[in-house]
């Protein structure tokens, strides 16, 4: 099944300190490709890949469960570990959670996380119905493009997938579970306006982690997709920022040397 246009996973080959990130659900990597390539311009190794069952269409996530999309960013992990001295890992929405039990399970491979409008729960009292509902009813409105800013607009599908959402719920309980087992400096960035995920998954998420380096930072003039809304530059600046008072490898290279920026820097044309 061919990707959508701009869908892409991306990679750059740069410095020691690599990072991971993770993209949201029925997202795609275009919602995080402008923080990668100001991430890859720094020096830094990149990973972005594409979730299995996004990026294509919504049927094939019907056909996906929650055990897919982790593993797939455990196995992106597994490689920028093998590569880097050091490796953050950075997530948007579902890929605030995932990059969270990537913390949990792996322990000092990850050296911090930054996450944005993380989600932590599928809220509502249809949420409840979801293991009845989603043999009923196939499919709801999508989720996608929740952006203030004029003329941005996130790739991603017009319908969620309701066996989707189901196991979107299970995974948030999971990782709910083992967030006391998150002990890495964080960094949280939450829009005060979200019509995806309300603010409250941030504080649930803050309240339960055992980190004791935390920052929070209130994004004012952004909606659930603050990467490509008003408060993109801010959430790039802060997590550089971030990544260079914990990694005083940043900006040197492998033995084998680095490539200039924008140089190495490649998206493959399928994903999953």
């Amino acid at each position: 099944m061919p990707v959508l246009p701009g869908a892409e996973p991306y990679r750059h080959e740069g410095g020691e300190v690599g990072v991971l990130l993770c993209h949201g659900f029925t997202g795609t990597p275009q919602s995080l490709r402008p923080w990668a390539e100001y991430l890859a311009e720094r020096g830094l190794t990149v990973s972005l890949p594409l979730l299995p069952g996004h990026g294509t269409r919504w049927e094939d996530l019907a056909v996906t469960a929650w055990q897919d999309w982790y593993a797939e960013v455990d196995r992106a992990l597994r490689d920028l570990t093998g590569r880097c001295s050091q490796v953050f890992v950075f997530g948007l929405s579902m890929g605030g959670a995932l990059a969270l039990r990537l913390a949990a399970r792996h322990g000092d491979e990850v050296a911090g996380l930054v996450l944005v409008n993380p989600g932590n729960k599928v809220h509502g009292v249809a949420a409840h119905a979801l293991p009845v509902a989603r043999h009923l009813v196939r499919t709801v409105k999508g989720i996608a493009s929740d952006i203030a800013k004029e003329g941005s607009e996130e790739v991603g599908y017009d319908r969620v997938p309701l066996h989707a959402a189901h196991q979107l719920r299970g995974f948030f309980r999971v990782v709910d579970r083992e967030l006391p087992q998150v002990t890495q400096p964080l960094m949280v960035l939450h829009s005060v306006q979200d019509h995806v995920v309300p603010p409250a998954d941030s504080a649930r998420v803050l309240s339960r982690v055992s980190s004791r380096d935390v920052t929070e930072i209130l994004l004012e003039q952004s909606y659930h997709v603050a990467t490509l809304d008003h408060d993109a530059d801010r959430i790039f600046d802060e997590s550089h920022a971030f990544i260079d008072r914990l990694a005083p490898s940043v900006g040197k290279t492998p033995s084998e040397g680095v490539t200039s920026p924008g140089e190495g820097a490649e998206g493959t044309g399928s994903g999953g």
